[in-house]
């Protein structure tokens, strides 16, 4: 497998959350997660479809409930394998999926369409705390 390509060691994903990482498409980034399942990993992209700008992982992992994804700030839940939606205001909605293959004990993206940049958020401004309206207060 391409090492520019590897994006953690499958014992790094942990069994009951998920790995940030970060990917490229030309010039623009984008947040993904690893989620552990049982018979490998499957990786997302790192959004609520109800809101695009609501990161399911923040940093620090994304909420698990019962082996599915949970929205901390809509309740939706996701199912792990599959990213659909079984739960919530985007109920039916399937999250979109990179591809990824383990080998040799670590996770590669395999997905064409991006480029691996690092573990890690993008460092982008996360806008899913707080209002979506802005206040300055003044």
């Amino acid at each position: 497998m391409d090492e520019d390509r590897r994006i953690a060691s499958l014992d790094e994903v942990p069994d009951d959350g998920t790995l940030l990482f970060t990917v490229r498409d030309g010039f623009d980034t984008e947040e993904a997660l690893l989620v552990s399942l049982s018979d490998g990993v499957a990786a997302f992209e790192n959004y609520c479809p109800h809101w695009r700008d609501v990161r399911l992982d923040k940093g620090s992992g994304a909420t698990m409930r019962d082996d599915e994804l949970v929205c901390e700030k809509h309740g939706a839940t996701f199912e792990s394998d599959s990213g659909y939606c079984n739960f919530g205001p985007c109920e039916g909605a399937v999250l979109d999926e990179l591809s990824v293959s383990v080998a040799d004990g670590a996770v590669y993206l395999t997905d064409d369409r991006y480029e691996f940049e690092k573990q890690g958020p993008s460092g982008d401004h996360d806008r899913s705390s707080g209002s979506r309206i802005g206040f300055s207060g003044q």
